[in-house]
Parts: C-alpha cells; sequence; structure tokens
C-alpha cells in the first residue's frame, strides 16, 4: 500500500522557546494549551509526556518513541497500525519560529479508504486549529485562524462521542429521593473534554432550549428538572462529577393509563436520551473558549 506523508507547518512571531514550553504540555488534560480540546477528543497519555507514554485521541493509538525537551516529540501508532506522527518547533531567528507537524503512515487498505474519505480533513483540521492555539498562547492571537469546512463540520458531528449507558449513579441523590416509589430509572453518560463547563446549570438546556421544565432541585454537581402530570412524573437529573456528565431519568407512573402510555414511549426515550445528551455535549464542547485561548486568559 502506497504511504501517506502529509505535513503543516506555520511560521510564529514567538522565541522558539516560549513555544517548546507549549510543546512540552502536550496531554496534561486542562493544563494541554496547544491540542484544540474541546472542540476535538483530547490528547492523552498514561503517565507525563516521555518515551513510552502510551496514549492517543479519539480512536488514533500511539507510544511516545522519541522526545526532546521544548524542540520535539515523535509518536509512533500502535494497534497495528504502521508510521508514526511528529510535532517540532525550530527556531527561525530571535523572535520566531516555526511549528511543524508530519505524519507517516504505510496504512492498510481500509484505513486508506477511511483516510481518504475523510479522516484527512479532519486531521488537517486538528493539526492546525492546534497551531491556532500555538499563537493564541505564545502571541495574544492567530494571524489567521482555521476555518473548518462544510465536511470537516458534517465529519465532525458524526464521529462526535456517544453516550453510554451506566446504573444511575449513587450520588445523584436528588434523583434517587425524587419519588418514594420509582416505575423506571436509567441513565446516559459522556466524559466531559478540557475546557468544557463542569457546573450542571451550564447543562440545563439538556432537554431542549424551549423544553420549559421547572428546576426542581440543585446541589453543587446536580440539577433536576421535572414535570408532574395525572399519568405519570417524571425527573431528569443531571449531574456533573468525576469528569463526567450524566444523564439519569427517573418516572412514577399513575394509572392504567399512565403504564400505557409510558410503554410506548419507553421504546423512543433510549434514542431521545442519548440525542439530547450528546447535542447538548457538542453544543457546549464547540461554544467553549479553545485550549489557546484558557491559556491567554491564565497569562
Amino acid at each position: 500500500m502506497r504511504a501517506i506523508r502529509e505535513v503543516h507547518s506555520r511560521a510564529v512571531r514567538a522565541p522558539a522557546e516560549t513555544v517548546g514550553a507549549l510543546l512540552d504540555r502536550l496531554g496534561r488534560g486542562e493544563d494541554d494549551p496547544l491540542f484544540p480540546t474541546p472542540a476535538w477528543p483530547p490528547m492523552r497519555f498514561d503517565r507525563p509526556l516521555g518515551v513510552g507514554a502510551d496514549g492517543g485521541h479519539a480512536f488514533v493509538r500511539y507510544r511516545v518513541s522519541a522526545y526532546e525537551p521544548g524542540r520535539r516529540v515523535r509518536f509512533d501508532f500502535t494497534a497495528g497500525q504502521a508510521g508514526w506522527h511528529e510535532f517540532g518547533v525550530r527556531p527561525v531567528g530571535p523572535d520566531s519560529c516555526r511549528v511543524e507537524h508530519v505524519l507517516e503512515s504505510r496504512p492498510s487498505p481500509v484505513v486508506a479508504l477511511t483516510w481518504l474519505l475523510g479522516i484527512r480533513l479532519v486531521h488537517g483540521a486538528v493539526v492546525e486549529e492546534a497551531f491556532d492555539n500555538i499563537e493564541r498562547a505564545a502571541t495574544g492571537r492567530p494571524l489567521t485562524p482555521a476555518r473548518r469546512s462544510a465536511r470537516v463540520r458534517l465529519l465532525s458531528r458524526l464521529l462526535w462521542d456517544r453516550p453510554r449507558a451506566v446504573p444511575l449513579p449513587a450520588t445523584a441523590r436528588l434523583a434517587h429521593d425524587a419519588f418514594p416509589r420509582t416505575d423506571f430509572q436509567d441513565a446516559w453518560q459522556m466524559e466531559l473534554r478540557p475546557g468544557m463547563p463542569q457546573e450542571p446549570e451550564a447543562w440545563q438546556g439538556v432537554l431542549g432550549r424551549s423544553s420549559g421544565f421547572p428546576v426542581l432541585g440543585r446541589t453543587q454537581d446536580e440539577i433536576l428538572l421535572g414535570e408532574d402530570a395525572r399519568h405519570l412524573d417524571f425527573r431528569a437529573s443531571v449531574q456533573v462529577a468525576d469528569g463526567r456528565v450524566t444523564l439519569g431519568t427517573v418516572v412514577r407512573i399513575h394509572r392504567t393509563t399512565g403504564r400505557l402510555y409510558f410503554a410506548v414511549v419507553r421504546r423512543f426515550h433510549p434514542f431521545l436520551a442519548r440525542a439530547m445528551l450528546r447535542r447538548c455535549h457538542r453544543r457546549l464542547a464547540l461554544a467553549a473558549p479553545s485550549a489557546g485561548e484558557r491559556e491567554a486568559a491564565r497569562a
């Protein structure tokens, strides 16, 4: 299979030492000023950045194979994919430098096809937005910020994280205490990306901005919405804790009409709950400040 080689580079009006110090913080979660979170999945490792650190971002897995602090870091692909990618910084003058990202891979036919169909566009967007963050953190703003094409926006939407089913957390006390008797409960959970809001109030619109459901309770990490009706009462709990957001639902049914009504609603409820949480997760991530903006604000 033909090898893939992709090179991105950008001149930055800042000393190489300044940019190199940003590069050294790759993969540090909230303290990573470079990788473009929360708009894209974060780069994470099983240990501090250094040779042997295992990790990746999204479904791409790799291991640090070379690291020169302040200058370059290379990642070898793992999980059966041959190749590597590398971030590097080199000085151009006392107050300027060039940052570069190089990817080389000899993919399988399936990986090559996905690369051509869209991963190449996503990869390019992630790298260019990382360069934007370098400029924001080092100089205050990028000279020419990257713009996402319509196709990249569509791919981002399609590839966005998906909620997973979990037991209703024991710490979601507002949900557990909502009714003395519960006829149905479930919960869906998503990982928070660095830079996403940690306050449960920010997630109040998870049921839709125009849902109009009143807030019935609040704690430091949980907000409870809901409504009572003649046939059933329901509560929606949004808990933000331990780096995750959980949407839980508890229902109390009244009368035969309530059981018949919920027998129908129950078929559609998982799909709707997942869709609402995923939509809200994406909306809040895209509205949040970028890693470079957060770094510039801290300076």
